[in-house]
């Protein structure tokens, strides 16, 4: 996906990620614990939820607006290079700069280019998940360039020194109190009261100088229009308008999927994305520009279009529907094991359905691999996703995947879990051979039966069934024990009845005669 241009190595050192890179079910672990983030999660998500809900109702075609979505989406990423391209041809004709990064250190490089350019050491930033998933601030940070988040959730993140687990409520793991402790320590406002309008005019009065100060802003995207070559971002704040009128330079960073063939096709994303992020009929800023234009807004104007893993996934012809989310966070919101959990315990920039699909491709399923298991595949995500993206269909499609890496490996093949389906495998080919596995099953219980009659404690690769739960032990008779006794019981009944009539039969005859 970088049509024979030319690409620089980034001038960068390593980072460290703010992830620790646990498995799923470890950091799970850890955040159910904790009982204030569930009830924080819980009661944010339900009333997103809530909010959806009723003004979805209100769409008599939300069902074709759906499949709008979809088509549109799965079009675009049919004929991804030529809309790429003709997205490049326009945008530059326009006054705009295209460059093309191969994956996260490229495209690091590339912008620390620019701001040095310009001598910048401080940055405005547009809320954009793209941006974390590069590692872009740290990066900025380790080069003496300050970035400030100005969306008020990833500004609360900033300050707290925290972690984003939700992409439209990046905070939304925090309550009131906790975010009024921030800003008064970080703020140094000791004073400051509590309720949203407190800490809204405090956030206000902390960004306005920096807009005003500040001449390079940083941007992400929701959409970029191949026909006009332009930049669409929708924010419901109005700290997006003011990153892209005010500074001198907009620099924006953006992944390849998020271009769209016509602008006539954000008709139906700007029904669908507020609904479905928000609950909002619309967005309050809905933000599009293209290029320069003398006398408004930005000076310079930047694209840069990230890889970073994506074409793997473009050719895959199964977990490509992954690229047409258009990250609004309804199935974060939806989810049963995200509103037990939040998003830490993911352990990455995307959390819930999506970012446990959409994490283990962009890493080629080096990192991330518990995730596809981190689902009970109920398939609510995919009813509420505005462009229909089978998750739970992806997620088997991934869990198949990691199965058949481990089988590339001695470890894999010899790990408990393995040898443990292929146990099952082997009994559940075969009625008979699954018998004697009930069978056994019934004597070997009756060491692990507690006195009330329940199974409270199974051994190795099986305890974590009974950590949080008690199980039922297995029946005396199985069902299918109990068929084949009542299909011979009726066998024998219809013999007993055949005999009966033959000597009934026999005893009429000798009487005839």
């Amino acid at each position: 996906m970088h049509s024979g241009r030319r690409r620089r190595r980034a001038l960068t050192e390593k980072r460290e990620s703010p992830w620790s890179h646990r498995s799923f079910p470890e950091a799970a672990k850890e955040l159910l614990a904790d009982s204030q983030i569930r009830r924080n999660v819980r009661h944010a998500t339900n009333v997103i939820q809530a909010k959806r809900n009723r003004v979805v109702a209100e769409l008599e075609d939300w069902e074709q607006l759906r499949e709008a979505g979809a088509a549109i989406r799965a079009h675009a990423l049919e004929y991804l290079d030529n809309y790429l391209v003709q997205f490049e041809e326009n945008c530059t004709r326009a006054g705009g700069h295209v460059h093309w990064a191969r994956d996260a250190a490229e495209a690091n490089g590339i912008i620390l280019d620019l701001l040095r350019r310009h001598a910048a050491k401080e940055v405005i930033k547009i809320k954009t998940m793209t941006s974390e998933e590069i590692g872009l601030n740290r990066n900025l940070e380790a080069h003496g360039i300050h970035p400030h988040e100005t969306d008020l959730a990833e500004l609360i993140i900033q300050l707290g020194h925290d972690k984003p687990s939700h992409f439209v409520v990046p905070a939304l793991h925090k309550n009131r109190q906790q975010v009024r402790e921030i800003f008064q320590r970080e703020m140094n406002l000791p004073d400051l009261g509590e309720k949203p309008e407190d800490l809204a005019s405090a956030a206000r009065a902390y960004l306005r100088e920096k807009y005003l100060r500040i001449k390079v802003a940083i941007s992400g995207a929701n959409f970029l229009v191949a026909e006009n070559g332009a930049v669409c971002i929708v924010e419901s704040e109005g700290n997006g308008r003011m990153c892209l009128t005010l500074p001198d330079v907009l620099i924006s960073l953006v992944g390849i999927e998020k271009v769209i063939p016509r602008h006539r096709d954000l008709e139906v994303f700007l029904q669908t994305l507020p609904r479905s992020a928000t609950g909002e009929r619309m967005n309050p800023y809905n933000s599009i520009w293209s290029g320069v234009h003398a006398g408004d807004g930005p000076k310079e104007f930047h694209v840069v279009l990230l890889d970073n893993g994506r074409s793997p996934i473009l050719a895959d012809s199964e977990a490509r529907q992954t690229l047409q989310c258009i990250r609004c966070g309804a199935c974060l919101n939806a989810c049963p094991v995200y509103h037990q959990t939040g998003g830490h315990a993911y352990e990455s920039v995307y959390p819930g359905p999506i970012g446990a699909i959409l994490t283990p491709q962009l890493h080629q399923m080096q990192e991330g691999r518990t995730l596809p298991y981190a689902s009970s595949l109920c398939g609510a995500c995919y009813e509420v996703c505005p462009v229909k993206i089978n998750i739970p269909e992806v997620l088997i499609h991934l869990r198949s995947k990691v199965v058949q890496k481990d089988q590339k490996t001695i470890a894999g093949r010899l790990g408990l879990w393995n040898m443990g389906m292929q146990a099952a495998a082997f009994l559940l080919a075969d009625a008979d051979r699954f018998s004697m596995a009930q069978h056994l099953g019934q004597i070997g219980q009756k060491v692990v039966v507690s006195q009330n009659g329940f199974i409270e404690r199974l051994p190795l690769m099986l305890s974590g069934w009974t950590q949080t739960r008690d199980l039922r032990p297995l029946p005396a008779q199985s069902f299918r024990d109990w068929w084949a006794e009542r299909e011979k019981a009726k066998k024998n009944y219809a013999s007993h009845e055949t005999i009966k009539r033959n000597d009934t039969k026999e005893l009429g005859d000798a009487g005839k005669h």
